[in-house]
């Protein structure tokens, strides 16, 4: 079976399907969640990462929109995902740029919002959607 491409490898960060990205973290890769946090280093990651799945073990989460934009050692991935829990759906729009350096990734920045359906500002697929 062959490598997964770099589009892959970020697209499964997106996504959380974490089990399929962790492994090709740079060690001293920094991980910059805009307007919270900065992480330095694979296991820190890692850590955020499980703690992340372990966080959404009783949701259901799936995905609206997935867009993957690749230009020289950077992949951009845009998700629009829907997260049902039994006491309700949360959607959240978010942007993660992964920088890579040769088949490891180097640096993420995430950007993240959750979004109200009945909001003007609403995603027009999202818009009067309900939860």
């Amino acid at each position: 079976m062959s490598e997964p491409t770099r589009a892959e490898i970020a697209r499964a960060f997106a996504q959380h399907r974490f089990d399929d990205a962790l492994g090709h973290l740079a060690r001293d890769v920094v991980w910059t969640i805009v307007g919270y946090s900065v992480l330095e280093g694979a296991d820190a990651v890692a850590t955020i990462c499980r703690d992340t799945a372990g966080g959404l073990a009783a949701t259901v989460a799936t995905w609206d929109r997935c867009r993957t934009v690749e230009q020289d050692d950077t992949v951009v991935v845009e998700v629009l995902g829907r997260y049902r829990r039994q006491d309700g759906v949360t959607i959240v729009s978010s942007c993660h740029i992964i920088g890579f350096a040769g088949a490891e990734i180097a640096s993420i920045t995430s950007y993240g919002v959750e979004v109200d359906p009945d909001s003007v500002g609403a995603p027009s697929d999202v818009r009067h959607a309900g939860r």
